[in-house]
């Protein structure tokens, strides 16, 4: 009896820990909202990508229209060729801000969407701190080549694992490029399972804010809204860089209205 007591007030306590953080973490997104942001990269995505991103990958490709930017990923599952990321033109830094509209069009149950916050090479041999002295390297946009030699946060959503009986997950990690781990030791956390958001066709705003030690990205729809938070505070912190937008191999995505804020 004693057993199933001090497990019941184990489960009570964690319930009410992870609440209490929750509660804390909404405020302070609140806070971070009405800070004085200043706009410095507008997207409507109705046309000419070309303006304002660089593609990594050969396979995939882009479609506009009055809707968005359609981008697709290759169709070929498990081939690396068939990734592809979207590289802002210009670089950020500090304390930011991203608004945009997603759109799953895709429904597939491999892979995920990334996007990637701040990033920038590791400055260690080819991998120059500027993405854009090293786009050759990054023709075949393979997974790897991205967590071994960026700098960057990364928040994953939309996303599934290669198990089937795996869950829908939102995830955060912070790459720690040069170390020959690969993505060990990179989790951020808490993470976040069974969102219950990104169904195919459903437009979903989407609010992602850096600000100080914490990640926040905000999903909403028409039937609901959420919160996702990350602690950064055991990593080095990542200063300035590009906004990438990864879509594995089968994945496809509708953007549009997207805008990045400073302070």
């Amino acid at each position: 009896m004693m057993k199933v007591f001090l497990i019941s007030a184990l489960f009570v306590f964690c319930v009410a820990s992870l609440w209490a953080q929750d509660s804390k973490a909404k405020k302070d997104f609140n806070k971070a909202q009405k800070l004085a942001w200043k706009l410095s990269f507008s997207d409507e995505c109705t046309s000419n990508w070309q303006d304002n991103w660089v593609m990594d990958g050969e396979r995939s490709s882009i479609i506009h229209s009055e809707k968005g930017m359609d981008y697709f990923a290759g169709t070929e599952a498990h081939n690396d060729s068939c990734h592809t990321v979207l590289w802002t033109k210009k670089e950020f830094s500090g304390d930011i801000k991203i608004e945009y509209d997603f759109t799953r069009l895709d429904t597939s149950s491999l892979g995920v969407n990334i996007i990637y916050i701040l990033a920038s090479g590791s400055g260690d041999g080819a991998y120059k701190k500027d993405l854009f002295e090293w786009n050759e390297l990054r023709k075949v946009p393979a997974m790897s080549v991205y967590f071994n030699h960026l700098n960057t946060y990364h928040i994953s959503y939309a996303a599934y694992s290669f198990n089937k009986d795996e869950p829908e997950y939102i995830r955060a990690r912070r790459y720690m490029p040069e170390t020959g781990k690969g993505l060990e030791g990179t989790a951020l956390t808490p993470e976040f399972e069974n969102s219950g958001l990104f169904k195919t066709g459903v437009k979903h705003h989407i609010v992602v804010i850096r600000r100080d030690d914490k990640l926040y990205m905000q999903v909403s729809n028409a039937n609901q809204i959420r919160l996702f938070w990350f602690d950064t505070r055991e990593f080095p912190p990542i200063q300035s860089g590009r906004i990438g937008l990864r879509q594995m191999w089968t994945r496809a995505s509708r953007y549009k209205n997207f805008k990045i804020f400073e302070l």
